[in-house]
């Protein structure tokens, strides 16, 4: 399939594989994929979550194998099929399927919230649905997969118990994270390391409004910090970022990208596009630094504000 569209960063554009578990159409973003190989043969872990089909190793690397037809309460998959291989959240994970379709380039602004069509079990772990020819294609949430498997996997709050007591701060943050469950966890870890000042948003295009109509009333002081999630419907964070930093009003304010999508194919492209951190979601401990360095914000070391 051919992606020149997509090697242009900040389309608000996505590939999405589509794949079938019996007759259900599913969805995954390409960017979240190293391979996808043949069925193997896998090592079943002793005590592990039912959804746990075993862990193998291509190449001597282990993954743990994910049976993609338990997490959506349809059985238990049988050996055969596919295993699809990706890499979020600094890990390596497979997870079985039984066939694939192909490769759909869509907007993010055409991916729709799952609704009453779903099952509660496909509900519980979509992001979006996309419409294509005569079919639903049902996009999951292949971070809340794993986390609900492993929560050890989510965000890492405890790295904020390394950094101590901290001052009250009203320094203006901007978030856009689509996960409600995510979007609670960082404004409360935020809140926690002091910055009692976020407006947080559930897509891009809330945040961008929300930032021009700052600009607009000559009010930017409003706003000194964004973070942004990658994948997310409507808008998605690499084209907010390109809109931020393309406008000479806006483009002196510090983004941060907060994704679970931070590889090294990612990361060019969040350089490209001028994002001035990027970071791992587990990494939230780090977050909260890197926000204290862009806005210049430092403790005392009676955690009182410098």
């Amino acid at each position: 399939m051919e992606s020149k569209i997509l090697l242009e960063n900040g389309t608000n554009e996505l590939e999405v594989l589509e794949f079938k578990i019996d007759d259900h159409c599913y969805g995954i973003n390409v960017a979240k994929i190293k391979e996808i190989i043949n069925y193997q043969d896998v090592t079943p872990v002793p005590n592990a979550h039912p959804s746990i089909e075993g862990i193998f190793m291509p190449r001597d690397t282990m993954i743990t194998a994910i049976d993609l037809r338990n997490c959506l309460q349809r059985g238990t998959s049988k050996p055969g099929g596919l295993f699809i291989v990706t890499n979020f959240n600094k890990l390596d994970i497979a997870f079985h399927v039984d066939s694939v379709v192909g490769i759909h380039r869509v907007s993010w602004a055409d991916i729709i919230k799952p609704n009453a069509t779903i099952s509660k079990a496909e509900e519980s772990i979509s992001t979006g649905i996309i419409k294509y020819d005569d079919r639903l294609i049902i996009i999951l949430d292949f971070e809340k997969i794993v986390a609900d498997i492993n929560p050890n996997t989510g965000l890492n709050v405890d790295q904020l118990k390394e950094i101590g007591p901290r001052s009250r701060t009203d320094v203006p943050i901007v978030l856009a994270e689509d996960s409600q469950l995510l979007n609670k966890l960082i404004v409360d870890s935020l809140n926690k390391a002091g910055y009692n000042n976020v407006r947080h948003f559930e897509n891009g295009k809330l945040a961008y409004d929300y930032i021009q109509n700052l600009k607009k009333r000559g009010q930017l002081e409003q706003c000194k910090c964004i973070i942004t999630d990658i994948e997310m419907p409507i808008m998605d964070g690499h084209r907010l970022t390109k809109l931020i930093k393309t406008d000479d009003a806006t483009k002196e304010i510090p983004l941060v990208i907060f994704s679970s999508l931070v590889n090294e194919e990612m990361r060019r492209k969040g350089e490209q596009l001028g994002a001035n951190k990027q970071l791992s979601k587990p990494e939230i401990g780090n977050l909260v630094q890197t926000i204290d360095d862009l806005v210049n914000v430092k403790e005392r070391p009676g955690g009182g504000e410098g």
